[in-house]
């Protein structure tokens, strides 16, 4: 096997952290980030390749011919983007299966300088996620007027919180203005008794902000071992969910409603 020099070692490095990091920014549990960080390494030459993860932080070093590297990269929450986490996987498989090594460190860098990172347009989002909030709304008993407001309360939510989080709000302030304004609307049908149940309309304008993929994330991370990580994603979900009740409960005591609740 060609011997690998120091400067190439440091771009392999670079490289596998910036496979954990991507893959911890855009929502992949620890367990796959570490694999992938690893395999990358090793497909790329490396004789070991040690990955070890914080709740905001990835450490990453590679050991070829007695020669360690180890560098640490912050990372950065972002929105969930399966499309992203898969096109990283199909990187690492594709340079696991190449057999000519020839300037595979430069093909490998390329790969991942032209990752889609494309999304669906803001409004386009807004107005599915607003289907959803009413879909569930009508299937829980909802008349058609509650379910028209429900569909504009969540898709007014998801805009907002899609401008809120492109302008790098605080999460947390993120997700309580959310919450806020989607209850507001939603709680319209208290003050101008619209409909046959208000209380879907107020529960079902929040669904969008209920944290189900980070929980799942928080608890299968805790299952496979990476405990502390796993307890951290735990507690952010929580706080994202105690966010979006201050939000609601603003929303309520704004308009007087005190009787809310099934």
């Amino acid at each position: 096997m060609t011997s690998i020099s120091y400067v190439q070692q440091q771009r392999i490095t670079r490289l596998c952290v910036r496979c954990g990091l991507l893959l911890m920014q855009y929502g992949a549990e620890s367990a796959v980030v570490v694999d992938l960080s690893k395999r990358l390494g090793f497909a790329l030459g490396m004789s070991s390749v040690e990955c070890s993860l914080n709740f905001n932080a990835i450490t990453l070093t590679t050991i070829c011919d007695e020669r360690c590297i180890t560098t640490t990269r912050d990372t950065i929450n972002q929105s969930i983007n399966v499309n992203l986490l898969v096109q990283i996987q199909q990187i690492v498989n594709k340079t696991e299966a190449t057999v000519d090594r020839n300037e595979l460190i430069d093909r490998t860098t390329l790969a991942f300088d032209e990752l889609d990172k494309t999304v669906y347009p803001t409004w386009l989002v807004s107005i599915f996620v607003g289907a959803s909030c009413a879909a569930f709304a009508y299937l829980n008993g909802g008349s058609w007027s509650i379910t028209a407001v429900t569909f504009i309360a969540g898709m007014v939510a998801m805009f907002t919180r899609i401008y809120l989080a492109k302008h790098h709000f605080n999460p947390f302030i993120t997700v309580i203005v959310t919450a806020f304004i989607a209850s507001l609307i939603g709680a319209t049908t208290y003050y101008f008794d619209i409909g046959n149940n208000a209380d879907i309309a107020v529960a079902s304008s929040v669904l969008l902000l209920i944290p189900s993929f980070p929980l799942i994330n928080s608890l299968s991370d805790i299952l496979k071992g990476y405990v502390n990580i796993g307890i951290g994603h735990a507690v952010f979900t929580y706080m994202l969910t105690l966010s979006a009740c201050v939000g609601i409960v603003m929303a309520l005591v704004l308009l007087r409603i005190q009787h809310w609740g099934f």
